[in-house]
């Protein structure tokens, strides 16, 4: 089962929409103030979670009375944030694969949590990645083979999680790497390229960011 959560950070709807037509029979979670996108395009969430200090009530009453939608209340003043929340409602509901749209925005200290706490999904080893118009992010702790056709933008990005990363070897990049150690606090890993019809990244030890790319 594939799960789209949609949070509340900035969110372009036509890219929403554009998303949401080319993915059908998904399990969609609504986080917040993400409800607001989807009540704009008539989407309706199969779950409803958050504390709800964000949305205009007119947008949560319009669901609340869906008899197939689940709403999960919280009280504002909790340990987790409303997409981590989310994202393991997404993890218990055993999804296949987790796709979140709303996780970046204005809020760098959102965009920051919401990139750490994809460590929930790679310990479950289950597939996720953050979107946007112009990013797609996810974590890596092995071994990943690329496809330049079918990558999200010309750039790629690596960025330790953890303060270290043993053994790293790129192939199929512009910058290659063999057997490396990069560091949390070093910008060596940003904006490389893929120069090759398929690109490797081998780690040994440590958790990676990888962000794919394109400019506006």
């Amino acid at each position: 089962m594939n799960t789209l959560i949609v949070s509340g950070g900035n969110i372009d709807l036509n890219f929403l929409q554009n998303y949401y037509s080319n993915n059908t029979n998904q399990t969609i979670i609504a986080v917040d103030k993400g409800l607001e996108a989807l009540y704009k395009l008539r989407i309706l969430p199969n779950h409803i979670v958050g504390d709800f200090d964000s949305i205009y009530i007119k947008t949560l009453e319009y669901y609340t009375n869906n008899p197939n939608i689940q709403i999960h209340k919280y009280i504002p003043e909790k340990d987790y944030t409303d997409t981590d929340i989310a994202l393991n409602l997404a993890i218990n509901l055993r999804s296949s694969n987790i796709t979140i749209i709303g996780a970046t925005g204005s809020r760098i200290d959102h965009t920051l949590a919401n990139i750490h706490i994809l460590t929930s999904t790679l310990k479950a080893n289950i597939p996720c990645q953050i979107i946007d118009s112009n990013n797609k992010i996810y974590l890596i702790n092995n071994s990943l083979t690329l496809e330049k056709s079918k990558t999200y933008g010309k750039y790629i990005s690596l960025i330790p999680l953890t303060s270290s990363i043993y053994g790293l070897t790129l192939k199929g990049f512009k910058y290659p790497l063999e057997k490396a150690t990069l560091t949390i606090g070093k910008s060596l890993g940003i904006s490389n390229e893929i120069i090759q019809d398929i690109a490797t990244i081998n780690l040994k030890e440590g958790i990676l960011i990888v962000i794919e790319s394109k400019d506006s």
